[in-house]
Protein backbone atom coordinates (compact mmCIF):
# COMPACT_ATOMS: atom_id res chain seq x y z
CA UNK A 1 0.00 0.00 0.00
CA UNK A 2 1.24 3.39 -1.05
CA UNK A 3 0.92 6.26 1.23
CA UNK A 4 1.57 10.25 0.49
CA UNK A 5 1.71 12.65 3.86
CA UNK A 6 1.89 16.09 3.52
CA UNK A 7 3.16 19.21 5.96
CA UNK A 8 3.34 22.63 5.53
CA UNK A 9 0.36 24.34 5.66
CA UNK A 10 -0.69 27.09 7.39
CA UNK A 11 -1.93 30.68 7.67
CA UNK A 12 0.38 32.96 6.50
CA UNK A 13 -0.05 37.27 5.33
CA UNK A 14 -0.02 38.71 1.74
CA UNK A 15 3.64 38.76 0.45
CA UNK A 16 5.18 35.67 2.83
CA UNK A 17 6.35 32.53 1.94
CA UNK A 18 5.28 28.75 3.00
CA UNK A 19 6.82 25.42 2.04
CA UNK A 20 4.64 22.20 1.54
CA UNK A 21 6.29 18.53 2.48
CA UNK A 22 5.01 15.54 1.29
CA UNK A 23 6.50 12.10 1.59
CA UNK A 24 5.79 8.88 -0.11
CA UNK A 25 6.30 5.48 1.32
CA UNK A 26 4.92 2.19 1.67
CA UNK A 27 5.15 -0.31 -1.38
CA UNK A 28 6.86 1.45 -4.19
CA UNK A 29 9.10 0.69 -6.95
CA UNK A 30 9.29 3.64 -8.84
CA UNK A 31 7.40 6.56 -8.81
CA UNK A 32 7.17 8.55 -12.00
CA UNK A 33 5.23 12.08 -11.78
CA UNK A 34 4.79 14.15 -8.25
CA UNK A 35 3.28 17.06 -8.50
CA UNK A 36 1.41 19.88 -6.45
CA UNK A 37 -2.56 20.27 -6.86
CA UNK A 38 -5.20 22.65 -4.82
CA UNK A 39 -9.13 23.39 -4.39
CA UNK A 40 -11.36 25.40 -3.31
CA UNK A 41 -14.48 24.95 -2.12
CA UNK A 42 -17.09 24.69 -5.33
CA UNK A 43 -14.09 24.57 -7.90
CA UNK A 44 -12.15 21.70 -9.40
CA UNK A 45 -8.70 20.65 -8.47
CA UNK A 46 -6.07 22.59 -10.13
CA UNK A 47 -2.71 21.61 -11.51
CA UNK A 48 -0.61 23.92 -8.90
CA UNK A 49 2.98 22.39 -10.46
CA UNK A 50 4.39 19.17 -11.51
CA UNK A 51 7.54 17.55 -12.11
CA UNK A 52 7.73 15.15 -15.13
CA UNK A 53 10.37 12.35 -15.47
CA UNK A 54 13.46 13.93 -16.94
CA UNK A 55 13.21 16.94 -14.97
CA UNK A 56 10.78 19.12 -16.53
CA UNK A 57 8.46 20.69 -14.74
CA UNK A 58 4.80 22.06 -15.61
CA UNK A 59 3.41 24.97 -13.35
CA UNK A 60 0.20 26.89 -13.26
CA UNK A 61 0.32 30.42 -14.84
CA UNK A 62 -1.11 32.12 -12.14
CA UNK A 63 1.75 30.45 -9.75
CA UNK A 64 4.83 31.18 -12.17
CA UNK A 65 7.69 33.02 -10.69
CA UNK A 66 6.51 32.68 -7.44
CA UNK A 67 6.08 29.04 -6.46
CA UNK A 68 8.72 25.98 -7.37
CA UNK A 69 8.63 22.81 -6.95
CA UNK A 70 11.92 20.58 -6.22
CA UNK A 71 11.82 16.42 -5.65
CA UNK A 72 14.53 14.24 -3.82
CA UNK A 73 14.38 11.19 -5.58
CA UNK A 74 16.36 8.94 -2.79
CA UNK A 75 13.81 10.01 -0.49
CA UNK A 76 10.59 10.12 -2.51
CA UNK A 77 9.67 13.19 -1.37
CA UNK A 78 8.67 16.71 -3.11
CA UNK A 79 8.24 19.79 -2.01
CA UNK A 80 6.53 22.81 -2.67
CA UNK A 81 8.05 26.15 -1.76
CA UNK A 82 5.76 29.16 -2.19
CA UNK A 83 6.79 32.91 -2.46
CA UNK A 84 4.64 36.12 -2.96
CA UNK A 85 1.73 34.77 -1.25
CA UNK A 86 -2.02 36.12 -2.38
CA UNK A 87 -5.11 35.54 -1.12
CA UNK A 88 -6.57 33.70 -4.11
CA UNK A 89 -3.48 31.32 -3.28
CA UNK A 90 -5.78 30.25 -0.38
CA UNK A 91 -6.48 26.62 -0.90
CA UNK A 92 -6.69 22.82 0.52
CA UNK A 93 -3.19 21.54 -1.73
CA UNK A 94 -3.25 17.98 -2.67
CA UNK A 95 -0.21 15.83 -3.27
CA UNK A 96 0.17 13.55 -5.85
CA UNK A 97 1.88 11.02 -7.28
CA UNK A 98 2.10 8.36 -10.09
CA UNK A 99 3.27 5.26 -8.99
CA UNK A 100 4.30 1.67 -9.81
CA UNK A 101 3.88 -0.31 -6.72
CA UNK A 102 4.62 -3.69 -7.72
CA UNK A 103 7.72 -5.52 -9.25
CA UNK A 104 5.31 -8.56 -10.72
CA UNK A 105 3.16 -5.75 -12.65
CA UNK A 106 4.30 -2.45 -14.62
CA UNK A 107 0.81 -0.90 -14.05
CA UNK A 108 1.47 2.54 -13.06
CA UNK A 109 -1.30 4.37 -10.30
CA UNK A 110 -2.19 7.76 -9.04
CA UNK A 111 -2.80 8.51 -5.54
CA UNK A 112 -3.14 11.74 -3.60
CA UNK A 113 -2.50 12.80 0.07
CA UNK A 114 -4.73 14.16 2.46
CA UNK A 115 -4.82 17.34 1.80
CA UNK A 116 -3.22 20.21 3.98
CA UNK A 117 -4.52 23.82 4.19
CA UNK A 118 -2.99 26.92 3.27
CA UNK A 119 -4.42 30.58 3.67
CA UNK A 120 -3.61 33.21 3.43
CA UNK A 121 -4.95 36.50 4.62
CA UNK A 122 -3.93 39.96 7.22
Amino acid sequence: QVQLVESGGGLVQPGGSLRLSCAASGSIVSINTMGWYRQTPGKQRELVAALIPGGSTNYADSVKGRFTISRDNAKNTVDLQMNSLKPEDTAVYYCQAVIRPSVSRSNLYQYWGQGTQVTVSS
